[in-house]
């Protein structure tokens, strides 16, 4: 099964470290990106930009609505993802564990639902005549 692990984290965080912290933090996600591909866990990751260069769409009543930046206002931000493999929950929380994200921040761990019409089954029985 697929899982996405989302990376939270305050993204000031980064500024606030020092050169020689950064290049640490740096080197354990290259690690940790190694540990899952040796595993054969890995499927795909990246970083994203921080939140002020993100854009929020939303439709009420049939009209789209476009804001700069995010909806809400929290302490943390969205920063990254790994998509990962694993064989059941508990095998994705122990990857997740394993994170650096999950050290300074927050690692949601999240199914991935299948919309392939020949597995997915809800899939199947919406369509069904």
């Amino acid at each position: 099964m697929d899982y996405l692990l989302l990376l939270y984290s305050n993204e000031d965080g980064w500024k606030q470290m020092t050169p020689e912290q950064q290049k640490q933090g740096y080197a354990s996600y290259m690690a940790y990106t190694e540990a899952l591909k040796k595993a054969g866990a890995y499927k795909a990751s990246q970083r994203l930009q921080p939140v002020a260069a993100s854009t929020t769409v939303r439709v009420t009543d049939g009209k789209s609505q476009v804001l700069d930046g995010p909806y809400v206002e929290t302490k943390e931000q969205l920063g990254g993802f790994f998509l990962i493999e694993a064989a059941d929950l508990d095998s994705a929380l122990a990857w997740a564990a394993r994170c650096p994200g999950a050290s300074h921040g927050t690692v949601e761990v999240r199914p991935i639902w299948a919309m392939d019409p020949n597995t997915d089954q809800t899939y199947r029985a919406l369509t069904a005549k």
